[in-house]
């Protein structure tokens, strides 16, 4: 008796399985979401040539091309010359950016230019679970932040952090550690935030591990 094959997501080719059980969805990376229309018309371009059944903008800011079928997806990556979006596994996500200074009018602080740096650095680093930064211009916080790993927030003075959101069937809002700092002072925070949480060791969302240990605990632990 021969065993069913039964499909999956496929995390070598950075495809996921669709809910009709046979093709794939894969999104590559876009930081911030900053997109120009070259890489529309190639992805437009992909999406027709392998029938497609959808172009999904996500919530993390990235297109995905929806309904490939498993044969096409290595010829579909090779054609985007694109690196794969991190949306899947114990990894740091694509870092979510709102416009900022660099374009909307309300824009308090460069979040573009922050998130970018972030994103360069952290995307796709493996982690003890899954983790999600967000980075916003304003108090407005288009970004989500307060239900973000760690969250940014650029105020008059400067970048408010928060850590431990997340949301999901059991959300939590982060808690904010540290205000008024500087982009250097951010990216300093955020390293020692990040390498806090790989000495943790536990497969836990940060929130959950600040729950686990306290919030003060966490803060001496990260230099606060």
């Amino acid at each position: 008796m021969t065993k069913e094959y039964v499909k999956g997501d496929l995390p070598e080719k950075a495809a996921i399985l669709q809910r009709d059980g046979e093709t794939y969805a894969i999104a590559p990376h876009i930081p911030g979401g900053i997109v120009y229309p070259e890489t529309l018309r190639k992805l437009a371009d992909i999406a027709e040539k392998y029938g497609a059944a959808a172009l999904k903008v996500t919530s993390a800011q990235r297109i995905a091309v929806v309904g490939l079928k498993e044969e096409d997806l290595d010829s579909a990556w090779g054609e985007l010359g694109m690196k794969p979006g991190a949306a899947i596994g114990l990894c740091v996500r694509s870092v979510k950016i709102c416009p900022g200074t660099t374009f909307c009018k309300r824009g308090k602080q460069d979040s573009v230019g922050l998130g970018l740096k972030l994103d360069e650095k952290y995307h796709g680093m493996q982690l003890p679970s899954k983790f999600k930064m967000g980075v916003s211009g304003c108090q407005n916080s288009c970004s989500e932040t307060i239900i973000k790993d760690v969250g940014i927030v650029g105020t008059a003075k400067g970048f408010n952090v928060s850590v431990g959101g997340n949301a999901g069937p059991r959300p939590r809002l982060g808690e904010v550690v540290a205000k008024d700092l500087s982009e250097e002072q951010v990216l300093d925070l955020v390293e020692r935030i990040i390498n806090f949480y790989k000495g943790y060791g536990k497969s836990k969302r940060i929130g959950a591990m600040i729950d686990e240990i306290g919030i003060e605990k966490f803060k001496e632990g990260v230099g606060l």
